[in-house]
C-alpha cells in the first residue's frame, strides 16, 4: 500500500493518474459509450452530426465516469472487505475520499455543461438523472435495501443508448426506448452471474444480492427467465424494421450462445461457469450492438 497525496491538485493528478483512471471504471464506461454511439447511429438515417456526436459521447462518458468515482467513495468501506474490490485505489490508500470527490464533481460538472451548451438540454437532464440514479439512488439506497437492487438500479446503466439517441435527435422515441429495454433486461442475468461467483463476498458485507437472500438455485432460475426475455426483446429491432436480416441472424445466434452459457450454470460440476457466463454476457452486449451498427449502415448502402 502506498499513499501519494501531494498538496498541489495538479501534481496529485499527474502522480496518481492511473488511480484516477481506475476509479472511473474505464472498461465499463467504454462499453456504455459504445452503446451510446450505436444509439446515435440508429437515430438518424444518414451520417452522424459531428458536434452532437463528439460532445455527446464525451459528456456521456464523463458523466458515467463521475458516477463510477462517486460509487468508489460511497462503497469504500465494503470495498476494503470484499476480495473483488480490496485493491481499489481508496482502500489501498492511493487516493483519499476528498481527492475522489473533487475529481468526480469536476468531471461531472464538465459533462453537464458540455451537454447543455454543445448538445441539447434534454440530453443533459437525462444524463444528470442517470448519474444521480446510479451514484446515489442505487449505490446509497437500493444496493442495500432489496435483492431486486440490480433490476431497479439497472435503469441507470441502461440509459446510454437512449442518451445517444436523444443527443442527435433531441427527443425520446420508441426506438430509443427499445435500445434502453435491451440493456435493461440484459443487466440482471449479467450481474447475477457475477453475484453467484462472489456470493460469499456480498454476504460478508451484508449486501442483499439475490444469491445471498434467496439462494444460488433460485438466482439461476431468475437468470434463465431473464435470458429468455432478453432473447425475445432483442428480436424487436428487426420486427419494427429498425434493423435488418444481418442483425436478426446475429441476435438469434448470440441469444443461443447466451442461453448455452446460462444452461451450463445448472451443472453443479462447473463451479467456474458463473464467471464464464458473466464474461460472455459482456461480449454478448458488445457484439450485439456492434452488429446492430454494421447492419444499420449496410441498410443505407
Amino acid at each position: 500500500m502506498k499513499t501519494l497525496n501531494p498538496a498541489n491538485p495538479a501534481t496529485s493528478f499527474i502522480a496518481n493518474w492511473r488511480a484516477y483512471l481506475e476509479i472511473t471504471k474505464p472498461k465499463v464506461v467504454l462499453l456504455l459509450v459504445f452503446t451510446a454511439l450505436v444509439g446515435m447511429a440508429l437515430a438518424v438515417p444518414g451520417w452522424l452530426p459531428l458536434q452532437e456526436t463528439v460532445f455527446g459521447l464525451l459528456g456521456i462518458g464523463l458523466a458515467s465516469s463521475s458516477a463510477a468515482a462517486i460509487n468508489h467513495v460511497i462503497d469504500q468501506r465494503t470495498d476494503a472487505i470484499m476480495k473483488r474490490t480490496k485493491n481499489r485505489p481508496i482502500p489501498q490508500g492511493q487516493l483519499t475520499t476528498k481527492q475522489c470527490l473533487i475529481f468526480a464533481i469536476t468531471i461531472g460538472v464538465i459533462a453537464m455543461v458540455m451537454l447543455v451548451v454543445l448538445v441539447n438540454p434534454l440530453t443533459a437532464l437525462l444524463t444528470g438523472l442517470s448519474l444521480i440514479g446510479y451514484a446515489i439512488v442505487y449505490t446509497v439506497w437500493l444496493k442495500r435495501a432489496t435483492p431486486q437492487n440490480i433490476v431497479i438500479g439497472g435503469a441507470a446503466g441502461a440509459m446510454p443508448p437512449l442518451l445517444g439517441w436523444v443527443a442527435v435527435t433531441g427527443e425520446v422515441t420508441a426506438g430509443a426506448l427499445l435500445l434502453f429495454l435491451i440493456v435493461f433486461v440484459w443487466t440482471p442475468p449479467h450481474f447475477w452471474a457475477l453475484a453467484i461467483h462472489r456470493r460469499d463476498d456480498y454476504a460478508k458485507v451484508d449486501i442483499p444480492m439475490l444469491p445471498v437472500t434467496h439462494g444460488i438455485a433460485f438466482t439461476k432460475i431468475q437468470i434463465l427467465l431473464y435470458t429468455i426475455l432478453l432473447i425475445i426483446v432483442t428480436l424487436f429491432p428487426y420486427l419494427i424494421a429498425m434493423s435488418g436480416l444481418l442483425y436478426l441472424a446475429a441476435a438469434v445466434i448470440l441469444g443461443a450462445m447466451f442461453m448455452y452459457h446460462v444452461l451450463r450454470l445448472f451443472d453443479e460440476n462447473r463451479p467456474q461457469q458463473p464467471m464464464k457466463t458473466f464474461v460472455f454476457s459482456i461480449n454478448y452486449l458488445m457484439w450485439l450492438f456492434a452488429v446492430m451498427l454494421i447492419d444499420h449502415y449496410l441498410l443505407l448502402l
